[in-house]
C-alpha cells in the first residue's frame, strides 16, 4: 500500500470542484463530469430498465453468474448521483463478485424528500424478488448516502415483513443524519471530502423537518435484530468514520453477524478509486468475498 498513492488522491479531491453541499443543480452535474472523466473498461454491458417502476440499470461483465444479483444503491447525500454516474463502481463489485449488479435509480432530494428513496428501494428489491429471483441470491451494496440507504432498506424490509438479502456490504456508510458523530469534529482536518456544513445542508433537504434520527432515516438508532450479514468498509481520513463504527457496534448489539473494516490514511470510498489506490482494490476484493461467502452460505 503506497503513501504516495494516498497522498496523491487526497491532493486530488482537495483541490477538485465537488462540494457536497453546494447548490444542487450544479453539483449534480459536476458529480457527474467528475465520474464521467473516468472511462468505463470496453467489456462493460449496461442495460436500462426498470423495478418496481423505479428506474435502474443492470451492469454485466464476462463470465457474470445471472442467477446472483447485485442490488446497488449510489451515493450522493441523496440529493446528487444517480444509477449512470454509479456504474464504474457497481461494476468493479459485479466482476469480483460474478455476478449482475442492478443499480438503483431511486428519487433524490430536494425534489423528493424522505421516504422516497426508501420507498423505491423497497419497491426494485420487491420487484425483483417477483421476477423470480430468490431472497438468498440477492445482495445489497452501496456507498455513502447509498450505503445509509441499504440499512434503512434493510430495516424498512423487517418492519413490513418481507424476506432479506442474503448479505449487504456498504461502503463510508451515512447512518447518521444528525451528525452526532465525533469524528464529524475530530476527523474534519484530514477528510479532503466532506464537511459537516455540507453534510447538514444535503440532510436538510432530505428530512425536510421530519425526525432525522428515525430508524429508517437514520439506522444507526434503528433496531437492528434480524438483518443479514453486514460488512462495513471506511477510511480513517473521513468524518463518517463513527458512523461506520457505531453502526458495528449497534448491529453486534443486536446480534447481526458484522464485520467492520477500518483501511487507514484513506478517505470516504475510497473504493471508488481502485484504479489509482491500491487500499481501494483489496476492499472491493474483501468486499466480494464477503459477499460470495454469504451465497456460499446458503
Amino acid at each position: 500500500m503506497s503513501r504516495e498513492q494516498r497522498e496523491q488522491l487526497d491532493q486530488i479531491l482537495r483541490h477538485g470542484e465537488f462540494d457536497i453541499g453546494g447548490d444542487v443543480d450544479e453539483q449534480r452535474v459536476i458529480f457527474h463530469e467528475m465520474i464521467s472523466s473516468v472511462p468505463l473498461p470496453d467489456d462493460i454491458v449496461t442495460t436500462p430498465g426498470e423495478l418496481g417502476g423505479v428506474p435502474v440499470i443492470t451492469v454485466e461483465t464476462p463470465g457474470n453468474d445471472p442467477s446472483v444479483v447485485v442490488l446497488y444503491f449510489h451515493g450522493g447525500g441523496y440529493a446528487l448521483g444517480s444509477a449512470p454516474d454509479s456504474v464504474g463502481l457497481a461494476a468493479d463489485v459485479a466482476r469480483r463478485v460474478g455476478a449482475r449488479a442492478i443499480t438503483v435509480d431511486y428519487r433524490l432530494a430536494p425534489e423528493h424528500r424522505y421516504p422516497a428513496a426508501v420507498t423505491d428501494a423497497v419497491a426494485a428489491y420487491q420487484a425483483l424478488l417477483d421476477s423470480g429471483v430468490p431472497n438468498s441470491k440477492v445482495a445489497f451494496v452501496g456507498e455513502s448516502a447509498g450505503g445509509g440507504l441499504v440499512v434503512a432498506t434493510l430495516v424498512a424490509l423487517k418492519e413490513a415483513g418481507l424476506p432479506q438479502p442474503s448479505s449487504a456490504a456498504v461502503f463510508s456508510p451515512w447512518v447518521d443524519l444528525t451528525l452526532s458523530g465525533d469524528s464529524m469534529k475530530t476527523k474534519v482536518e484530514v477528510d479532503p471530502a466532506l464537511t459537516p456544513d455540507g453534510l447538514r445542508r444535503r440532510a436538510g433537504d432530505y428530512v425536510a423537518g421530519g425526525d432525522a434520527a428515525a430508524g429508517t432515516v437514520s439506522p444507526v438508532f434503528a433496531d437492528l435484530t434480524g438483518l443479514p450479514p453486514l460488512l462495513i468498509q471506511a477510511g480513517s481520513h473521513e468524518i463518517l468514520l463513527d458512523d461506520a463504527v457505531r453502526l458495528a457496534a449497534r448491529a453486534a448489539a443486536h446480534d447481526v453477524l458484522v464485520q467492520l473494516q477500518v483501511w487507514p490514511e484513506v478517505p470516504h470510498v475510497f473504493q471508488g478509486f481502485a484504479a489509482l489506490l491500491d487500499e481501494g482494490a483489496a476492499a472491493l476484493d474483501s468486499a466480494a468475498a464477503f459477499t460470495k461467502a454469504q451465497w456460499g452460505a446458503e
